[in-house]
C-alpha cells in the first residue's frame, strides 16, 4: 500500500483513472472472442459452417496477432500527434468494427468475423498508448506502480468472461458486441474531456522518426525486453484467450455437473466463463502489485520469483491428471504470477528507455501480443496433433526457463549500467 500513498499529489489523477479505463474497456473488447467461441461456432455451424480447431485458433488468435502489430503503429502515433488523439482515433475504429458485427448478427460470415477480429486489435494496441500516456506524467521510482494501475485495465477480460456468455445465452452473441459498443462510446465521451497528455515541463521529449525505431531495435536489451515480455503478457492474454476452450474440452462434464448443483445452471458455457473469470481475475487485478513488489526489490529480482513460479505451476498443469477445482487453483495461481510479472517488466520499461517510452510500450507490447498468439496457436496445435496439452504446456514451460537463464544474463550488465542512472530499483 506504501506504493499507492506514493502516488498523493503526483502526476495527474484524472488522466491515470482514464488510461485504466481506456484499457480496461479496450482489453475487454480486444479478448471479446474468446468467451463467445462457443457460441460463434454453433451459429456458423446452423449457418452451414463447421468451424474447425484450426479455424477457431485463427479467429481467436487474429485480434492477438493484429493489436500487437499496431502497438507499434500506435506507439509511432503517440510520439508523433500525442497520445490523446491517437487514442481517439483508435477507439473510434474499435466501435465501429463493434457495430458492424452488431448489425450484421446472425447472417455474418466467417471471413466477416475475421475482418471484424482484424478492428478489435486496434483495441489491444491500446496499451501502446495507455500507458505512456500515465506514465509520462510520474518521476522513475514510481513507474511500477504508475503502469501498473494502468495495466491492470486488463481486467476488462473478467468482464467478458462473467456477463458475455449470459448475455449471450438471453438475447444472442451479437447483443454482446452491441453492448460493448454501448459502453465503448461511454468511454471514448469521458476520456475526450478528462484526459491529458502530459505538458513538455514534466516530460519532455521530441517526436520520434522511422529511424529511431530501427535504432531501438538495433538495442540488444529491447530484444531482452521483447523477450520477458511475450513471456509474462503472451502468457496472461494467450491463456485468457484459449481459456474457455481448454475448460470446454477438458472439464466440461465437471463443470456441467458442479452448475446444475450450485447455480441450477444447466448451460455449461455459461460456467466455463464464470471459472474462467475467476483465474484470469488474478492475473489482472494482481499486475500493479507486481509493479510494486519491483520497485521495492528490483524487477529483475521479482521476475525470478514470478517466472519460477509459472514454469513450476505450468508443468504440473501439464503432467499431472489433475481434479477440477485444483486445476483451476493451479490456473489461478499461474495467472496471479504472470500478471505480477506483466507489472515488473514495465517497472523496468521506462527506466531503461525513459525518452522512448512511447515507442518502446509499442515495440515490446507488440512482443506481448506476439507471444500470446504463438501461446494460442501452440495450445490448438497440441490438441489437434496429440488430443490433449500436455505437449502446449511443457513447450511454454520451456520458453519461461530460456527467460529465467536471460535474466542471469543481463542482471549484473544492467545494474551496473543504465541502472545506476535510472533513479528506481532494478
Amino acid at each position: 500500500m506504501a506504493g499507492f500513498k506514493a502516488l498523493k499529489g503526483q502526476g495527474h489523477t484524472p488522466t491515470l483513472f482514464m488510461a485504466f479505463l481506456y484499457f480496461d474497456m479496450s482489453f475487454m473488447v480486444w479478448t471479446m472472442l474468446g468467451p463467445l467461441s462457443t457460441e460463434i461456432a454453433e451459429a456458423l455451424a446452423l449457418a452451414g459452417h463447421i468451424i474447425t480447431a484450426g479455424e477457431k485458433a485463427t479467429l481467436l488468435s487474429l485480434p492477438i496477432l493484429s493489436g500487437a502489430i499496431l502497438r507499434i503503429v500506435l506507439g509511432f502515433g503517440v510520439d508523433k500527434i500525442g497520445a490523446k488523439l491517437t487514442a481517439l482515433i483508435s477507439q473510434a475504429i474499435v466501435i465501429t468494427a463493434l457495430l458492424t458485427a452488431f448489425m450484421i448478427g446472425s447472417e455474418i460470415t466467417y471471413n466477416q468475423l475475421l475482418l471484424v477480429a482484424l478492428g478489435l486489435g486496434f483495441a489491444g494496441a491500446s496499451f501502446a498508448v495507455a500507458l505512456p500516456q500515465a506514465g509520462q506524467w510520474y518521476p522513475p521510482k514510481l513507474q511500477g506502480i504508475v503502469l501498473g494501475i494502468a495495466g491492470a485495465g486488463n481486467i476488462g477480460v473478467v468482464i467478458d468472461f462473467l456477463f458475455a456468455p449470459k448475455i449471450a445465452e438471453k438475447w444472442g452473441w451479437e447483443w454482446v458486441f452491441g453492448v460493448g459498443a454501448i459502453m465503448a462510446i461511454m468511454v471514448f465521451i469521458a476520456y475526450l474531456f478528462l484526459a491529458k497528455n502530459a505538458p513538455e515541463s514534466v516530460y519532455k521529449a521530441r517526436p520520434k522518426t522511422l529511424k529511431d525505431y530501427g535504432k531501438l531495435l538495433k538495442d540488444k536489451d529491447t530484444w531482452w525486453f521483447n523477450l520477458f515480455y511475450a513471456i509474462s503478457f503472451g502468457g496472461f492474454v494467450g491463456f485468457a484467450g484459449y481459456m474457455k476452450v481448454y475448460l470446454m474440452n477438458t472439464y466440461q462434464v465437471d463443470m456441467s455437473a458442479f452448475g446444475l448443483s450450485v447455480f441450477d445452471e444447466p448451460n455449461v458455457k455459461v460456467i466455463a466463463g464464470y471459472f474462467g473469470a475467476l483465474t484470469i481475475f488474478a492475473g489482472a487485478v494482481l499486475r500493479p502489485f507486481g509493479g510494486s513488489i519491483a520497485d521495492k526489490i528490483g524487477g529483475i529480482k521479482a521476475l525470478y520469483f514470478f517466472y519460477g513460479a509459472v514454469a513450476v505451476l505450468v508443468s504440473i498443469l501439464a503432467l499431472l491428471p489433475l481434479p477440477f477445482f485444483v486445476a483451476i487453483a493451479v490456473l489461478f495461481l499461474i495467472m496471479a504470477s504472470l500478471g505480477m510479472a506483466n507489472g515488473a517488466v514495465f517497472q523496468l520499461v521506462p527506466q531503461r528507455f525513459a525518452k522512448d517510452i512511447g515507442i518502446m510500450t509499442g515495440i515490446v507490447g507488440c512482443a506481448g501480443g506476439l507471444g500470446g498468439t504463438a501461446l494460442i496457436k501452440t495450445l490448438g496445435w497440441s490438441k489437434g496433433v496429440f488430443d490433449g496439452y500436455m505437449v502446449g504446456f511443457l513447450i511454454f514451460a520451456a520458453v519461461v526457463l530460456v527467460a529465467i537463464v536471460g535474466l542471469s544474463f543481463v542482471k549484473t550488465r544492467w545494474r551496473t549500467t543504465w541502472g545506476v542512472k535510472s533513479g528506481g530499483m532494478i
